[in-house]
C-alpha cells in the first residue's frame, strides 16, 4: 500500500552508531526502571502513589520543556558535545537520586535527569540518522529497537536491583551511562559546529504546521495512556519487586519486537494511515479491559503486557511519520514533536494518582482510553499529511519534489 521500500539491515552499522545506540538504551531504561520499586519507595518513604509518581512527572515534564533548547544548544557546540553533555547530567542526576534521604529530593533529581535526558534524546536520534548505513528508515528502526531493548531490560534490572535496595536502580543507570558516555566519546568523531544557528524559538514555530502539530497532539494522547499504565497500573497489581521487573519485562519485549519487527510489516502492507488508526483502536480497547478489571491482577497483567504491543507499533510508524511529515530540519521536528508528547507523559502518572485519591482505581484508566479516541479523531483531520509522509518514506526519506502537501502554517 505504502510501497515501503526493502531496506538494508538496520543492524549492520559503524561502531559509532552502536556506541550511540547503547546510550540510547541506557537512557531509556531510565523511562521503566522505577517501574518495579515505586510501591517499595511508597512504602519505605511515607509517601503516597501520586507523590511517587511524580518520578515520572518531574523527568518527562522537565524533559518536554527542556526538548526546546536542545537545538539551540546543539547548534552552537555540536551534536556530539551536545550527546556527551545531556550524559553527563544523566550520571549526575541519577546518582544523586539513588543518595537522597526522602521523595522530594528524588523528585528534584529526576528533573535535572530529565534535562540530560532531553539533550540525549533529540540528539541522539538526528546522529543514528546521520551516520547511520542504510538509510532514513534504517535509522528509525535501530532507534526503536534501541528504545525498545531499553524498555524491556530496565525494569528487569529496575526489579533485581530493587529487590536489595530501592536505590539500587538510581546507581545501576549511573554505573552503566558513565559506561555509555566513554564509549560514546571514544567512538563517535567530534561533529562540526553547524553552520546555522537554531533559534530558541524554532520548535515552538514548527507546530504552525498544521501535519506536525497533528501528529504531535496524536501522541500527546497516546502517551497519556502509555504512562498511565506505566506509572500506575503497577500498583493494583501487587507483587514484588522483582515480580514487577518481570511483568514490564515481558511488555518491553513486545515493545521491541513490534517497534522493530511488526511496525514495518504492517505499515508495508496497510500503509501508515491504517496502521496507526487500527493500533491506536486496539490500544485503547486493551486500556479499557485494564479500566474494567483494574482490581484483578491476572487481568490487569496480562493486559499490561499485550499493551507492548501497540506501543511498539505506535513509536515506529509515528516517530517516521513525524520526520517526514514537516518541512521543518529533523532536530527541530523531534524537538517540537518531543515536546508535545513528554507533556501529555509527563502529567498523565501524576494525574492517575490523584484521581484514584479522589474517586477509584478504575477512572485514570477509563480517562486513559480516551484520550486514545480523541487521539484516533485528531489523527484523522491530517489524511493528506500522511500520506505525502508514505510517499516521502517510499522515497527512502528523501522528499520528492512534487510530493509536498500545502506548507501553510496552521
Amino acid at each position: 500500500m505504502s510501497g515501503h521500500p526493502t531496506a538494508a539491515s538496520p543492524f549492520k552499522q559503524p561502531k559509532a552508531v552502536f556506541a550511540v545506540a547503547f546510550a540510547c538504551v541506557v537512557s531509556f531504561m531510565g523511562i521503566g526502571l522505577v517501574d518495579p520499586i515505586l510501591p517499595a519507595i511508597s512504602s519505605e518513604l511515607n509517601a503516597t502513589p501520586s507523590q511517587v509518581t511524580l518520578l515520572f512527572t518531574s523527568y518527562l515534564v522537565v524533559t518536554a520543556v527542556a526538548m526546546l533548547i536542545t537545538g539551540w544548544v546543539s547548534s552552537r557546540v555540536g551534536a556530539k558535545r551536545t550527546l556527551l553533555a545531556g550524559l553527563a547530567l544523566i550520571v549526575v542526576f541519577s546518582a544523586l537520586a539513588g543518595a537522597s534521604p526522602g521523595i522530594g529530593a528524588i523528585v528534584g533529581f529526576r528533573a535535572g535527569w530529565g534535562v540530560g535526558n532531553a539533550l540525549f534524546i533529540a540528539t541522539s536520534l538526528a546522529v543514528i540518522i546521520a551516520s547511520a548505513s542504510g538509510g532514513f528508515i534504517g535509522a528509525i528502526i535501530l532507534y526503536e529497537a534501541a528504545l525498545g531493548v531499553g524498555i524491556a531490560v530496565g525494569p528487569l534490572l529496575g526489579g533485581l536491583l530493587g529487590n536489595i535496595s530501592w536505590r539500587g536502580p538510581f546507581f545501576g543507570v549511573a554505573f552503566l551511562m558513565a559506561i555509555a558516555m566513554i564509549s560514546t566519546a571514544v567512538l563517535v568523531r567530534p561533529t562540526p559546529v553547524p553552520q546555522r544557528k537554531t533559534g530558541l524559538g524554532e520548535p515552538l514555530r514548527a507546530l504552525r504546521h498544521r501535519g506536525l502539530l497533528t501528529m504531535s497532539l496524536t501522541a500527546l494522547c497516546y502517551n497519556w495512556a502509555f504512562f498511565t499504565v506505566l506509572g500506575y497500573a503497577p500498583f493494583p497489581m501487587g507483587l514484588d519487586a522483582i515480580q514487577l521487573g518481570f511483568v514490564f519485562t515481558g511488555w518491553g519485549v513486545l515493545v521491541a519486537v513490534f517497534a522493530v519487527f511488526g511496525a514495518p510489516r504492517l505499515q508495508s502492507r496497510f500503509g501508515v494511515a491504517r496502521t496507526l488508526y487500527a493500533n491506536l483502536a486496539l490500544f485503547a480497547v486493551t486500556v479499557l479491559v485494564i479500566a474494567i478489571w483494574t482490581t484483578h491482577p491476572p487481568v490487569l497483567i496480562t493486559a499490561v503486557i499485550v499493551a507492548g504491543v501497540f506501543i511498539g507499533v505506535n513509536n515506529t510508524v509515528t516517530t517516521q511519520a513525524v520526520m517526514t511529515v514537516s518541512p521543518v530540519e529533523r532536530p527541530i521536528a523531534s524537538a517540537a514533536y518531543g515536546f508535545v508528547r513528554f507533556i501529555g507523559g509527563g502529567l498523565a502518572p501524576f494525574a492517575a494518582g490523584k484521581l484514584v485519591e479522589h474517586t477509584n482505581v478504575h477512572v485514570p484508566f477509563y480517562i486513559a482510553a480516551g484520550a486514545l479516541v480523541l487521539g484516533i479523531l485528531i489523527l484523522s483531520t491530517a489524511r493528506d499529511h500522511l500520506r505525502h509522509s508514505e510517499r516521502v518514506q517510499a522515497a527512502g526519506g528523501e522528499e520528492p519534489a512534487d510530493a509536498a502537501p500545502s506548507r501553510l502554517p496552521a
